[in-house]
């Protein structure tokens, strides 16, 4: 155990840059801001609005509140990037048969363009990114957080 974190048990203080969700969050950060500036100049797109249609890409029609559940991003984040989106003709909204006060999300032929050109970028920064480990060290990382994230949802 590190001497600060004694001394902060001790004390009864909190060393922000050891408390595991401020690292976790400064990371998330750190990693996220990287990958977008690489993105952010070339498509002129916010984290958000990229999460967003990271997301549409995979899980096609889902509702904004279906977006805010998926991404944990805060809801008037993702109406401002789907608000964003749709401005810029990268995402459309469809209304649902049977249901007319249901939207549903999809990526425009010019947003799926977009993701088919990031993902490709996102996939490299993360494997340059994670080559600082070990593929047992992966692995391990996946399980962990996993296991965080389990964790989470109980707290």
């Amino acid at each position: 155990m590190r001497p600060d974190t004694i001394k902060q048990k001790r004390d009864g203080l909190l060393v922000l840059e050891h408390f595991l969700p401020y690292r976790l969050s400064v990371l998330s950060n750190t990693v996220s801001g990287r990958i977008a500036k690489s993105y952010a100049e070339q498509f002129q797109l916010t984290i958000p609005e990229w999460r967003v249609m990271a997301v549409l890409g995979r899980f096609p029609g889902l509702t904004a509140a279906e977006v805010t559940e998926r991404t944990a991003m805060d809801k008037v984040q993702v109406s401002r990037a789907v608000a964003r989106l749709k401005k810029t003709h990268r995402i459309e909204q469809r209304a649902v048969e049977g249901d007319r006060r249901s939207r549903h999300l999809f990526l425009t032929d010019a947003g799926q363009t977009v993701y088919a050109q990031i993902v490709p970028m996102a996939r490299d920064h993360e494997q340059r990114f994670t080559a600082a480990l070990s593929a047992a060290e992966r692995a391990q990382l996946d399980r962990l957080l996993d296991k965080l994230a389990s964790a989470a949802m109980v707290l």
